[in-house]
């Protein structure tokens, strides 16, 4: 394990130094991203969710932004000796906790080819399935370290929605990480279509999301919006995931309002 600090950005680097064992991490993930099932449903997903709907992307795209965004979120807390307890509790090792939030970042949405509504709960199923094909091609899981893998990854799917409190560190990282899919990008789908809602109006206002490493916290969360609207998709959305995720100590966010002008002080920065 090479110790290091994570470099800032929105793309997880197999290639780089990390603060945890990634040998495994980066054995699986070139299969998820390649897996004719998988790129089936994260494309399907979008169909009820956007299509049917009217809500923002949970395809592809927020699939890619997420489980970077997780990852980079996971290697800085592993830098600050974050305590993860999904894998440990499991008998697993330290490197199957990379492999835990990655998979989960990957599948937790696919239950919204059932659903929109309730989606996290059929998300299960579907992803108990793939994680059995997936999980049975690699040799350093034989059948019962495959299930207490498939056994995190689920739990870690179910409570990335707010009805459902993490029990594990893992869980917790795939609940703010999703959160944290905030940026313009976000909203493009419902936006160009004419939704004008304040949960889409407010994604359009974010500017640039970025994690770094914290002064006393692990983590830092910057949040560069462009007017006031923003505050909702910080103060509403994120702060309901980060609230019982587990990191609450961890995690330090800031964001700034950058066109903020003399009539828009109260909303020129906050901090959670």
């Amino acid at each position: 394990m090479a110790e290091s600090t994570p470099s800032v950005g929105h793309e997880y680097d197999p290639e780089a130094d990390h603060n945890f064992p990634d040998e495994r991490l980066n054995a699986i993930l070139p299969e998820l991203l390649s897996d004719p099932e998988i790129e089936t449903y994260l494309e399907a997903q979008n169909v009820n969710a956007v299509t049917r709907k009217g809500y923002n992307d949970h395809g592809p795209k927020h699939i890619e932004i997420v489980r970077n965004r997780a990852l980079n979120l996971y290697d800085l807390l592993k830098g600050g000796d974050v305590a993860f307890n999904g894998a440990a509790d499991q008998g697993l090792d330290e490197a199957d906790e990379a492999v835990i939030v990655a998979l989960a970042a990957t599948l937790h949405d696919i239950g919204h080819v059932v659903h929109r509504d309730e989606h996290a709960y059929y998300s299960i199923p579907l992803a108990s399935d793939v994680l059995d094909r997936i999980l049975a091609g690699f040799d350093f899981y034989d059948v019962r370290d495959a299930v207490r893998v498939k056994s995190e990854v689920l739990h870690a799917i179910l409570c990335h929605h707010t009805e459902e409190d993490p029990l594990t560190t893992e869980a917790g990282v795939i609940r703010v990480a999703d959160a944290l899919d905030m940026e313009r990008g976000r909203s493009r789908i419902p936006y160009e279509k004419g939704g004008r809602g304040i949960n889409t109006l407010s994604s359009q206002a974010i500017e640039n999301v970025t994690l770094k490493p914290g002064d006393g916290r692990p983590v830092l969360v910057e949040i560069e919006m462009i007017n006031a609207a923003g505050v909702y998709q910080v103060d509403n959305l994120l702060k309901a995931k980060l609230h019982n995720s587990g990191l609450e100590k961890h995690v330090r966010i800031v964001a700034v309002n950058t066109k903020a002008d003399a009539d828009d002080q109260l909303v020129e920065r906050i901090e959670l």
